[in-house]
Formats: C-alpha cells, sequence, structure tokens
C-alpha cells in the first residue's frame, strides 16, 4: 500500500500583505477603468499575507524572460534541497531510497529538469527515474501525487518523491492589466514543497483509487500565452464557477471506490480561491470546516499552485493527523480545466493495516469512467 508521508513546505522569506497589494495596485493602476473591481475582487481573495523571493521592489521590474528563467533557476537550486531532506527525513527515508522523482512546476523552465540536478547534487541513485510536469499547473500537485501513487503500485517496493516548486512571483507581467491578471497578481504567491510517497511503511495516507477528469472544452480558461516576455498568464471569467461540473466527478470517483464524497473524515483541496472552496462545500454538501486547511494556505501564503496540496496536507500532519483508517479526498484543480483526484486512509506506521487494504482490488488506481 502506497502512503503519502508528511510533506516539507518552504516559503522565501520576503512578504506582501493585502495592504501593501492594494496599495501597489491603487497606484500603480490608478486609471485603470476597472480598478474598483480589481481591488475588490482582490480584497475577496482572503489571502492576507504572500511570499515572494524577491523583494518587492525587484518583482515589480521585468529585466526579461532570459533573467527571470535564470533567477528561477538559481532559486530553485538554492531552495529544493533543503526541502527534500526534510521530506526524507520525515519519511524515514534516504535519498538512496528514492526510486523515482516527480518534479512539478509552471513557473519556470529547465532542460534537463531541476531532477537531474538533484540527483547529482543529493546522492541520489543514477538510475533513479525523473518525472518531470511542467504544463499541468495547479492541477500538477494532485497530479503528482497520482503518478507516485501508480508508480508504487507498479513497483510495490519503490519510493516516490514528489517535488513542487513554484515561483508564481515571477511570472509577473507589468503590462497586463485585464482584470484577471490583475486580480492574479493579488492571488499567487511563491512557495517549495516535497514529499514521499512509501511503497511499503509509513504514516500519512494509504493511497487507494486515483482518477482524473478535464471539462470538455475549456482548454482556454486557464492558459499561458508565452511571449517574448514570457509567460502571461490568462485567466477567464468562467473559471471560478468550475466546480459545479467537477464535483460530480469527485462523488463519481468516490462512489466506484464504495465511499460517499460528502461523508468523509477529511479534505485536501487546491485553494484556487475562496468561491472554489464555497462551491465545493455547496456542492459536495460538506460545511465549510471540512476545507480548513486549505483555507488557511490561501490565507497565509495565497495560491502557491502545485504545492498547495501538500502545504493542506502539512496542515493535517499538523493538526495531529487523522484517526487511524480515516477517509479523506485530495484533489487538485488546473488548466484543461483538470481535476486530479486521489482517495485514501490515515495510517499510522505502527498500526498494523487490516487484510482488506493488502493488495486489494479496490487498491488499484483506475481513471473516472
Amino acid at each position: 500500500m502506497a502512503t503519502l508521508c508528511r510533506p516539507a513546505v518552504s516559503v522565501p522569506e520576503h512578504v506582501i500583505t493585502m495592504e501593501d497589494t492594494l496599495a501597489l495596485a491603487s497606484s500603480r493602476h490608478a486609471d485603470h477603468p476597472q480598478l474598483p473591481l480589481a481591488l475588490r475582487l482582490i480584497r475577496n481573495t482572503g489571502v492576507r499575507t504572500r511570499h515572494i523571493v524577491q523583494p518587492i521592489e525587484e518583482t515589480l521590474k521585468h529585466p526579461g524572460f532570459a533573467d527571470r528563467n535564470k533567477l528561477y533557476e538559481s532559486e530553485a537550486k538554492a531552495r529544493v534541497p533543503a526541502v527534500v531532506r526534510r521530506a526524507l527525513d520525515d519519511a524515514d527515508l534516504r535519498a538512496a531510497d528514492i526510486d523515482v522523482i516527480i518534479y512539478v512546476s509552471c513557473t519556470g523552465f529547465m532542460m534537463p529538469s531541476l531532477t537531474a540536478w538533484l540527483i547529482n547534487k543529493m546522492e541520489f541513485s543514477s538510475d533513479t527515474r525523473q518525472i518531470p510536469i511542467a504544463q499541468l499547473g495547479c492541477a500538477a500537485g494532485g497530479a503528482a501525487i497520482n503518478r507516485a501513487h501508480d508508480f508504487c503500485m507498479a513497483y510495490p517496493d519503490a519510493n516516490a518523491l514528489i517535488v513542487a516548486c513554484e515561483f508564481c512571483s515571477l511570472c509577473y507581467q507589468p503590462t497586463d492589466l485585464g482584470i484577471g491578471s490583475l486580480l492574479s497578481n493579488g492571488l499567487f504567491g511563491d512557495g517549495v514543497a516535497a514529499a514521499v510517497v512509501r511503497g511499503k511503511g509509513g504514516t500519512g495516507v494509504a493511497l487507494e483509487r486515483n482518477g482524473s477528469y478535464l471539462i470538455p472544452k475549456t482548454e482556454d480558461w486557464i492558459a499561458y500565452d508565452v511571449r517574448a516576455t514570457g509567460f502571461h498568464f490568462l485567466l477567464d471569467k468562467r473559471v471560478p464557477a468550475t466546480m459545479e461540473p467537477l464535483a460530480p466527478a469527485l462523488i463519481q470517483l468516490a462512489d466506484v471506490h464504495g465511499w460517499d464524497a460528502t461523508d468523509l473524515d477529511f479534505y485536501i483541496i487546491h485553494a484556487g480561491g475562496p468561491r472554489i472552496l464555497d462551491d465545493l462545500s455547496k456542492y459536495l454538501k460538506v460545511p465549510p470546516e471540512a476545507f480548513r486547511f486549505s483555507r488557511a494556505t490561501l490565507t497565509e501564503y495565497g495560491n502557491i499552485a502545485s504545492a498547495v496540496v501538500l502545504d493542506a496536507l502539512r496542515r493535517l500532519f499538523d493538526e495531529g493527523g487523522a484517526e487511524h483508517r480515516a477517509r479523506g479526498l485530495l484533489a487538485g484543480f488546473g488548466p484543461g480545466i483538470t481535476a486530479e483526484m486521489a482517495l485514501g486512509r490515515w495510517v499510522a506506521a505502527d498500526e498494523p493495516l487490516e487484510p482488506a487494504l493488502r493488495g486489494s482490488r479496490d487498491a488499484v488506481p483506475q481513471a473516472l469512467n
């Protein structure tokens, strides 16, 4: 049984508050005809603080895509190893015990991937598999969990390392003045997260089933327009309403597994914004408190893209975890519009698994029908 262990999370030292964001938007876009709307939308995100890799004065400059991408690479190399070491320690493993590294990021580009650098830098085995995922945006955190689950089901003695590295502030575009862009400037933050999925043993979420679902004909609702100046984020105004078609996919995945998605013990959900969480609470018929970990991430860090689900899970660990065999749902949402979903039970390393969870048919990952 593949177990998702305690994530390690780190955010940069530079902080921008909601008040800072509103003041900057007001001063830089004083003549914008829709400024009052943008300010209202930013306030409604509920984001109190965000962390960024540079002081705000540097973030607001645009030295060019090449320089920004160099900064992405240098910051990733400076910040990721410490987070990986903590994740390995929390899983009681060494780098040499890892069989595959799944690296997710949508805010910079490297080839070879950072996985190759990590293997050389941190004494991973030279035959460690590499799975970089760059184009699933915020959904990539859920996708990484699911691909790690699949790998450990195919190789039951294997261990997978997930790394999410998102420096959203390096995608700031001063010339993008659409409402979606102005809202994004007040929503996204920077963060690095890592977690181990152990093929055997470990305390955390024993993954039992995963699935994906894409809302047809929505691929242009969240997108990058790649120009000479870098990644220009496109956000359609219809995105906040996507939980109405996605909630049934979550319900169906649970139903196929014999669970009721409206009556689980914990929920680890990507916090794209408060509307996402409010609507999912409504359509799943669960109390808002069920998404308290996701709301806390949004409030304290903003939307840190693929790292959100790992930070929300980290908060469950910080709360003391859940009861042994408590049932939970994890989900990330992103471009496509795509949902990456997983079901699992909380297990403790010193608690025996019941026979039904050892190699059962229900443990085989299946796509949503």
